[in-house]
């Protein structure tokens, strides 16, 4: 057998695929402008590198299961100056999720909380950590399902295991008891361990109202809070602003 296909047949065996595929290239290369076979071996080792890193971003992406996909680049931070544009630029370095901080993201509809909740967790991504988007009725009735199935223990253990949860649209639906006593204990079980950003329309003042408890919801803002970065979106609906500006320019 000619000594390409057994050096194919050698990388398949050993699971290097990117090397399998660039080999050859790379040693036209290297023998071109004859460098050291070190050189050429280091290229072929930093290529497969390269695309196990970009495959593992791409499928934690995938898991992550984001809505849509958006960048801080496509935020209009002069849209909403309310928001501390400093401080969401120090979130995306992901640092806070070494330190398994939360972040709270408050203000009214439509002011991009979604938005820079879904890049925030894109870079989490991008970073190599395992992310979890839901929206806050979304996650109550996987819990509630996951309960009915005697398989609430698993769920939780399987939310438990993200480095970031982000939960989105707090404070738009009321729970039930029994789905805010779920909720509760999903963000108890991250508590110090793992880091959780939420959005919510609702100031800290008023959860109350979506859970109804009060010594729950006291509970659950005291883990929430401990460690945690607040931003405030105040303003009018950009997405609003938006979609005025489409029709003018339509007329």
């Amino acid at each position: 057998m000619p000594s390409d296909l057994l050096i194919r047949h050698q990388l398949k065996r050993l699971r290097l695929p990117t090397m399998a595929r660039e080999y050859q290239k790379l040693a036209q290369e290297a023998s071109r402008d004859n460098r050291p076979y070190e050189d050429f071996l280091l290229s072929l080792l930093e290529a497969e590198v390269a695309q196990r890193e970009e495959n593992t971003r791409k499928r934690l992406i995938t898991q992550a299961r984001f809505p849509y996909l958006r960048t801080l680049d496509q935020f209009d931070f002069s849209a909403i100056p309310s928001v501390n544009k400093a401080r969401v630029l120090e979130l995306a370095k992901s640092q806070y999720l070494e330190k398994n901080e939360n972040i709270v993201l408050i203000g009214n509809m439509g002011t991009g909380k979604t938005h820079t909740a879904v890049a925030l967790g894109l870079l989490g991504c991008q970073a190599g950590k395992k992310v979890r988007f839901y929206t806050a009725t979304g996650l109550v009735n996987e819990l509630l399902e996951a309960q009915d199935q005697h398989a609430l223990g698993k769920r939780l253990a399987q939310l438990a295991r993200a480095d970031l949860l982000i939960v989105d649209e707090v404070g738009f639906v009321p729970f039930t008891p029994e789905g805010a006593r779920l909720l509760f204990q999903a963000f108890s079980e991250r508590y110090l361990k793992g880091s959780l950003l939420v959005t919510t329309n609702l100031e800290f003042s008023r959860w109350l109202e979506v859970f109804g408890d009060e010594r729950l919801t006291g509970a659950l803002l005291d883990r929430l809070t401990h460690h945690c970065h607040v931003l405030e979106f105040n303003g009018d609906s950009y997405r609003f602003k938006e979609s005025l500006r489409q029709k003018d320019k339509a007329l």
